[in-house]
């Protein structure tokens, strides 16, 4: 090591050979490392904060990532006069689960197309032969996504899980009365609000046709 002598002037000790040998290659662990700066006490009265004009990105939803990767086998057509959902096979050979679960989780977006891709194909899947066995064994997953998008304040997201709801009941009939306990706090919710009391009133009135008298 380097001796400095403080006297009259300064004194630098040459270095040896055995010294410049072994400062000419570095070790690759020091054993004492080097002193970091310390932080400037201004710092604590400026802390960094995020550029606002940096490019920032939020990842993609559960829904969007899947529909990115070709999980969801249909794509929005776009039209002259209306949109339209272009299925890569029959929606009768596509196995509801986990695909219905995947619409009914993507009800709560806000984004296009994913708004359009997840609410008519929840519809259209609800529609092909068989529809009722192959949903009934998944309601306790579906209830929690519909909850979900009626809980929403979002009003559009409100309005399609109103819609899903309505269609599954049509489904599954009677199937559906144990779960509606978990939704009916939030139908009433709304029921408040002016703009949505006759849709909530009447999509009620369809809860009770399709589920009967226990409903």
């Amino acid at each position: 090591s380097n001796v400095l002598r403080m006297s009259s002037g300064i004194h630098i000790k040459p270095k040896t050979a055995v010294q410049k040998s072994k400062t000419s290659s570095p070790l690759p662990c020091s054993e004492e490392p080097a002193l970091k700066p310390q932080p400037k006490p201004s710092d604590k009265l400026n802390p960094k904060t995020i550029d606002p004009f940096s490019a920032y990105s939020q990842p993609p939803s559960t829904f969007a990532a899947i529909y990115a990767k070709g999980g969801i086998p249909c794509r929005l057509v776009h039209g002259s006069v209306k949109h339209r959902l272009q299925w890569e096979c029959l929606p009768e050979t596509v196995p509801f689960d986990p695909l219905l679960v995947t619409l009914a989780e993507g009800l709560r977006e806000t984004k296009h197309p994913y708004t359009f891709v997840s609410k008519e194909g929840f519809k259209e899947l609800l529609m092909v032969e068989g529809a009722t066995e192959k949903a009934i064994p998944l309601l306790p997953r579906l209830v929690p996504a519909l909850k979900i998008a009626l809980a929403h304040s979002d009003d559009e997201v409100f309005g399609r899980g109103l819609d899903a709801l309505v269609q599954l009941s049509a489904v599954v009939g009677p199937s559906l009365n144990g779960h509606l306990k978990h939704l009916l706090t939030n139908l009433s919710r709304r029921l408040m609000h002016k703009k949505f009391r006759e849709k909530i009133t009447v999509a009620l009135q369809k809860l009770e046709q399709y589920g009967g008298k226990v409903s």
